[in-house]
């Protein structure tokens, strides 16, 4: 029995590495302080100088030493602080590897709630264990934060009720830029994680204030997806309501969850965002679920 257990640690060990063998970390230069970074998961952004480095994310632990590497052709500096989004693991999976190294933690509190305890999605038929006490968030906020580094104000609000009740915006300002976390997903249906305490309202609500906030010029940074502008982002959110403003007329006519799905409420842009990961019936269903709860 150990033998077979043995084994069957080691093959699940070996799959998961192989989910993460070909990944390579791209770097994006947004000012010669701020780079973005992709990999697998969330995106990354990093601000260096010789304050050190602030990460917002960082992916799955599996990719923290390539995640380091790719630090390391940018700054000699060690990352200081990690501010993690939200609590979902391809945005908090490497804190137990860089929390090791010395680097502080930050997050909403309800992060550090639910990574401290065991969390099951039936949305996504996943459980996902409790966080070792060193992945954890050791400095916690409820409505925001603020960092002076390296020549740069870094303002964090907290978003209520949107991708999950935990979500934070990061706004450099000097740069003009802001990392929206998973508020914003672009070019693929959001996952609204409503079992997470996540609701359109609040998806759209923190549309409007990360329009509010930035400006024209303004340089986006979705969860997931390529960096956007302000239009983008309107276009975004008006999408997002049109969903919502359909879905919801169907619920007043008392209609069922598959008749709802069946009415197709978002054929228009299925084509388009519904091919990469969250399909129409999914997306339909987080609305539906979200409105209904």
């Amino acid at each position: 029995m150990r033998t077979v257990l043995v084994l069957l640690i080691l093959f699940v060990a070996s799959a998961a590495s192989a989910q993460f063998e070909d990944v390579v970390i791209k770097t994006t230069p947004l000012t010669t302080s701020l780079h973005m970074l992709e990999g697998y998961g969330g995106n990354l952004v990093l601000s260096s100088g010789e304050d050190g480095v602030f990460l917002v994310d960082d992916q799955f632990a599996p990719l923290t030493e390539r995640i380091l590497a790719a630090i390391a052709e940018i700054t000699d500096e060690d990352v200081r602080f990690v501010l993690n989004t939200h609590w979902h693991g391809d945005h908090t999976g490497g804190n137990e590897n860089i929390g090791q190294t010395g680097a502080v933690i930050v997050a909403h509190d309800n992060v550090r709630e639910r990574m401290s305890v065991e969390q099951f999605s039936a949305f996504l038929d996943r459980t996902t264990p409790a966080s070792p006490s060193i992945a954890l968030p050791i400095v916690t906020f409820s409505e925001g934060i603020a960092f002076h580094l390296n020549g740069e104000t870094i303002e964090v609000t907290h978003i209520e009720s949107a991708h999950t009740d935990g979500d934070a915006i990061v706004h450099f300002h000097t740069a003009n830029v802001i990392h929206t976390g998973d508020v914003v997903f672009w070019g693929l249906y959001p996952f609204i994680d409503v079992e997470s305490g996540g609701s359109v309202d609040g998806v759209i609500a923190g549309c409007e204030v990360l329009l509010e906030l930035g400006d024209a010029d303004t340089r986006y940074v979705p969860g997931h997806g390529t960096i956007i502008g302000r239009e983008e982002l309107a276009n975004y959110r008006d999408m997002l309501v049109q969903f919502r403003t359909a879905i919801a007329a169907l619920i007043e006519q008392g209609k069922s969850l598959q008749e709802v799905q069946d009415a197709a409420p978002t054929a228009a842009y299925d084509e388009a965002w519904g091919q990469v990961w969250i399909d129409g019936d999914q997306m339909t269903q987080s609305i539906y679920n979200s409105l209904t709860r």
